[in-house]
């Protein structure tokens, strides 16, 4: 039995999909009808996300692509413009951007390491819901936020990312109580690990990561970790009609990480 959705006329906003989770919930997305923007930092791989995105679509729409930075304010101001102008509504948004930071409280450059990942996990999170509302509020739109299921378990050396994950969670109730009497949904997706180049802020090798993931995958009851798809088909879950009864839900797309109570240092 397949799932298939439909998001025919809508328009979905996925920040951080340039690679990895985001990319594969704006592929989804669009083979499910839907106008999407793409939006990372680096062009190249914007493009190449877009390309594929309106190869997969059924109506050969185009993918809108839109090079920004996340800590940005004017960038993230930029990008929610650009949606509008072109698209003229927004739907979906989708609070993918993220970034690992591995660093003991005792190393001399937490403190920056710290306002980095809140800046990129946390804050691009709340302004750019703060500045969506408006647009939200007239399709009854929906919220979800990409957190992790260490904003629910603690995991050594790994502090700030955690706490953003927390907070990120607590902000997505919030939110949904907040926001509901505008009917807008608001839920998290709380992955376990998944396959993605998260890698490349965090202070391992990519060969210590695959060590790390296959000692993971022993551990997890379903016998792997997870595949961005994993991921974006629990986004697309929260983004339909079939989860309208769904709000400040903590959606947690684990492998059965916290049932095993596997951790991961």
């Amino acid at each position: 039995m397949s799932t298939t959705y439909d998001f025919t006329g809508r328009v979905a906003l996925i920040t951080g999909s340039s690679s990895g989770i985001g990319a594969a919930t704006a592929l989804l997305l669009a083979k499910s009808g839907a106008n999407v923007v793409i939006t990372g930092r680096i062009a190249e791989n914007v493009d190449k996300i877009c390309k594929e995105c309106t190869e997969v679509s059924p109506k050969g729409l185009k993918a809108l692509p839109v090079v920004a930075d996340v800590t940005k304010e004017e960038d993230l101001d930029r990008l929610l413009d650009t949606t509008i102008k072109t698209f003229g509504k927004l739907d979906i948004l989708v609070n993918n951007a993220g970034m690992g930071s591995r660093a003991p409280i005792t190393d001399a450059d937490y403190i920056p390491k710290l306002k980095a990942v809140f800046d990129t996990n946390l804050n691009s999170v709340i302004y750019l819901t703060h500045k969506s509302i408006q647009y939200l509020e007239k399709t009854k739109g929906n919220i979800i936020n990409i957190s992790s299921i260490v904003g629910i378990q603690s995991s050594k050396d790994v502090s700030a990312y955690c706490m953003s994950k927390a907070a990120l969670d607590m902000f997505t109730k919030c939110m949904a109580v907040e926001l509901g009497p505008k009917r807008i949904r608001v839920n998290s997706v709380n992955p376990g690990s998944v396959r993605t180049n998260i890698i490349r802020n965090v202070a391992l090798s990519a060969e210590q990561f695959k060590v790390i993931r296959e000692n993971i995958s022993g551990k997890y009851p379903v016998g792997r970790v997870g595949e961005g798809q994993d991921i974006a088909n629990a986004v697309a879950y929260l983004a339909g009609d079939h989860a309208s009864f769904l709000t400040g839900t903590i959606l947690v797309a684990d492998g059965g990480h916290l049932a095993a109570n596997v951790n991961l240092h």
